[in-house]
């Protein structure tokens, strides 16, 4: 199992991008990572760290590509209680939903009792022409975090018998 699996959502490509980048440099730090577009839930992982990158598409919307994995998180409510998450948004502030899409990813993921990793980055395409940028320093919270829990997940499984 990988230390941190990467999902995308994303209507034009930004949100692969920008998590593609991240998957380079957790790598480039030691971490092994998964990188998924648009996967269904019996794909992910019931435990360990989720890093969700999503653009907002319409009114808010969810990216065509992640709306299978946001019904049946709605509609299956799966016991996430062992997964911790990190959730990064990009939209545009021009819109009164202005990344909508990750603010309802993040209800879902809370309410399967996942325990979420800092505050959600917000990337706002009209100040960030590259929204690799912003996301590349945001990732070190998650990067810091993964390192003790994936310390503390070694520890359990060595000491367990």
């Amino acid at each position: 199992m990988a230390d941190i699996t990467l999902i995308s959502g994303s209507t034009l490509g930004s949100a692969e991008y920008v998590a593609e980048h991240l998957a380079e440099k957790l790598e480039d730090a030691g971490f092994s990572s998964e990188m998924l577009h648009g996967p269904m839930l019996d794909e992910l992982p019931s435990e360990g760290i989720w890093l969700v990158v999503s653009s907002t598409h319409g009114a808010g919307d969810i990216p065509d590509n992640l709306l299978p994995l946001y019904e049946a998180l709605r509609e299956q409510k799966p016991d996430l209680s062992k997964v911790r998450f990190g959730a990064i948004g990009i939209g545009s502030r021009e819109y009164d939903t202005f990344c909508g899409a990750i603010d309802k990813l993040e209800i879902e993921l809370k309410a399967c009792g996942a325990k979420q990793i800092g505050e959600t980055l917000k990337i706002n395409v009209l100040e960030h022409e590259i929204p690799e940028d912003p996301a590349e320093i945001w990732v070190g919270i998650v990067a810091s975090f993964a390192q003790r829990f994936v310390k503390i997940a070694l520890y359990s499984v060595d000491n367990t018998g």
